[in-house]
């Protein structure tokens, strides 16, 4: 634990001074020394767009819409899951980058927490048919989980998953406490949208052992960090300088009091933008875990 505490300790202190970046809810991380990985999870089954879309199921002329140059490209559910290692016994898995075949250049929208409700982003994401594996906090979602809720129903394949009632640091709480944290919002996800979350993220990246048992103890089949994180107008790496292969991508559903008068609109047209400008093409998460 001290070799991950000082490796995300470093990691955060590289990211400081980003000149458009915002104060982060979750730092970019990995908590990093582990390598407990994924196996087969199986898809959530949330809403009626549970396949991934096509670049022909968007409408032709919704990217010039919403201030793209050029038609999204998306990746079509692979014909096999790719090969995860398998996590320790009674402990759920962690899953950071998705390994693809050499060429494939796919990476994969996650958005987190729920404080920002804006309909603009609604039409957006139903416009681009963009599949987003949205990872909620109760205490910030759950005054509006119907906002959510269509935009998980829009045919996209997006789903619901979990990231705590309270979003603590889980790493400075006991077992018990973690537990209570990740099971109380699995019931509650549950409760509201009809199943519970196979997926789950730690808020700020940051989790440890008890962490892991207590997910695996909650039904989670899989923890989901990242390995690039959206600020305003471009994106924080974990290594290198630009997007790798099998990226997850973390966003926030954040508004312009997070976003220094930005909306939550534009900061995604300036995400999907750079994700074309670097060649690559947007996959659904759950297709492939």
């Amino acid at each position: 634990m001290t070799a991950a505490t000082l490796a995300a300790g470093a990691l955060a202190l590289s990211l400081a001074g980003c000149g458009n970046s915002v104060d982060p809810i979750e730092r970019l991380g990995r908590n990093t020394a582990r390598s407990e990985s994924s196996a087969p999870a199986g898809d959530q089954g949330a809403g009626p767009g549970a396949s991934s879309p096509s670049a022909s199921a968007a409408d032709g002329q919704a990217y010039r819409k919403w201030g793209l140059a050029a038609p999204l490209e998306y990746a079509p559910k692979p014909a096999q899951k790719p090969a995860l290692p398998p996590g320790a016994p009674g402990k759920a898995q962690v899953v950071d980058r998705i390994p693809l075949p050499p060429g494939e250049k796919t990476v994969f929208l996650t958005f987190d927490d729920g404080a920002e409700k804006d309909p603009e982003f609604l039409k957006m994401a139903a416009d681009l048919r963009l599949p987003i594996s949205m990872f909620l906090t109760d205490s910030a979602a759950s005054s509006d989980y119907g906002h959510f809720e269509k935009l998980r129903d829009n045919g996209s394949g997006s789903t619901v998953n979990n990231h705590t009632l309270t979003h603590p640091n889980l790493r400075t709480l006991p077992f018990a406490a973690q537990k209570k944290e990740i099971c109380g919002q699995q019931e509650r996800l549950e409760k509201r949208f009809g199943t519970k979350p196979p997926l789950f993220r730690p808020p700020y990246g940051n989790y440890n052992d008890d962490t892991l048992r207590a997910a695996a103890e909650c039904g989670i089949s899989q923890v989901v960090l990242w390995r690039a994180s959206m600020q305003i107008k471009d994106f924080q790496y974990a290594e290198g300088s630009g997007l790798k292969p099998g990226d997850i991508v973390l966003a926030h559903f954040r508004g312009p009091a997070e976003l220094k008068g930005a909306t939550e609109v534009q900061m995604t047209a300036n995400m999907l933008r750079s994700i074309q400008e670097q060649g690559f093409r947007i996959g659904r998460l759950e297709d492939y875990l």
